[in-house]
């Protein structure tokens, strides 16, 4: 027995989530939908002029992968997770708020002088989320932030597409990937962000290698990749990156393929509120399902009850007690 399920490696970023209309967005120029990195002037002026509505926000340790191993963690597997945080506020927030979550992590090194990564989630009335990222100290996440040994523990290594932006953190991400490779550690990662797909694809080619063991996009990050205009050419892309592979369709629902078949699972109905962290909560709900020994069908359709129940709340995290209600009335 491994001592960890999933071992995750992403950015750190605390989340402030702000409610506004589309044409806020336009008169900010802000791309809606999609994650757009910042400097932290550009972040500062965003928030200046949302001024009036910080106090309908709600800040929250985040960040993708994070999100997913933290859902992963409250559903009941044991996890560990590498970030890079600063030594300020928002750092010794974020690591609370991981230790709450009983993730393991790398908290009694002493951590460095800057800023921790900050992420503006503007959430639309149509429940889309578009979000403005500054990485601070996270730009700078390196191999030195790995943990070897708790990786070869790991049943799963699980790394965020964003990496992607950071040449050390892609670097790090690449070299999780070999050590796992080496242990026999299963390989996941998720594409993250369509504009990923679009600008950074040379990048993810690399941090891929020969093949990841499970992949998680959507329908924009799938099609995107291969420049499909059909889901059944996307599909093909994707057996060449992954031996399985789950694409996420929003309300639609998801589609699997197990290295065998593909699986179409139909979405559960709700009002979406929020869209941010769906995807997230997804990835964190099929790895723990498979860590349990779980069909691939199994492990969809918690996901898929799972990212419903997360974007009829605001935020990207469910409530620990919800994750329990969402296990019984489904595995």
């Amino acid at each position: 027995m491994k001592q960890y399920h999933i071992y995750g490696l992403g950015a750190a970023l605390v989340d402030t989530e702000i409610e506004v209309q589309d044409q806020e967005l336009a008169q900010m120029n802000v791309d809606k939908g999609l994650m757009t990195l910042v400097d932290e002037t550009r972040q500062q002026e965003l928030i200046a002029h949302l001024q009036g509505h910080l106090v309908h926000s709600k800040r929250a340790c985040g960040g993708s992968a994070c999100n997913t191993i933290i859902a992963a963690s409250y559903f009941g597997a044991n996890n560990y997770y590498s970030c890079k945080v600063a030594n300020d506020d928002n750092g010794q927030f974020y690591l609370d708020d991981l230790k709450a979550a009983q993730v393991d992590s790398d908290y009694a090194s002493s951590k460095p002088e800057g800023i921790t990564g900050k992420c503006l989630v503007l959430i639309t009335p149509d429940a889309e989320r578009s979000m403005n990222t500054y990485l601070g100290i996270s730009e700078t996440l390196s191999e030195q932030e790995l943990n070897a040994d708790a990786i070869a523990n790991s049943e799963y290594l699980y790394y965020e597409g964003y990496l992607v932006t950071s040449p050390t953190g892609r670097a790090a991400a690449i070299k999780a990937r070999q050590i796992a490779e080496q242990h026999g550690v299963k390989t996941a990662i998720s594409l993250s962000d369509p504009g990923m797909v679009q600008f950074f694809k040379d990048g993810l080619v690399d941090m891929i290698g020969d093949g990841v063991d499970l992949l998680f996009c959507n329908e924009a990050e799938a099609m995107g990749w291969g420049d499909s205009s059909n889901l059944e050419d996307a599909i093909a892309q994707m057996k060449t990156l992954a031996k399985q592979f789950v694409i996420t369709l929003g309300a639609k629902g998801a589609v699997l393929f197990d290295g065998q078949q593909l699986i179409e699972l139909p979405g559960h109905p709700v009002k979406a509120v929020d869209s941010n962290g769906a995807g997230d909560m997804f990835a964190g709900a099929f790895l723990y399902a498979l860590s349990q020994g779980h069909s691939f069908r199994q492990a969809g359709q918690l996901a898929c009850r799972a990212a419903a129940e997360v974007v009829s709340h605001y935020g990207p995290r469910l409530q620990a007690e919800q994750h329990q209600q969402l296990l019984h009335s489904v595995l």
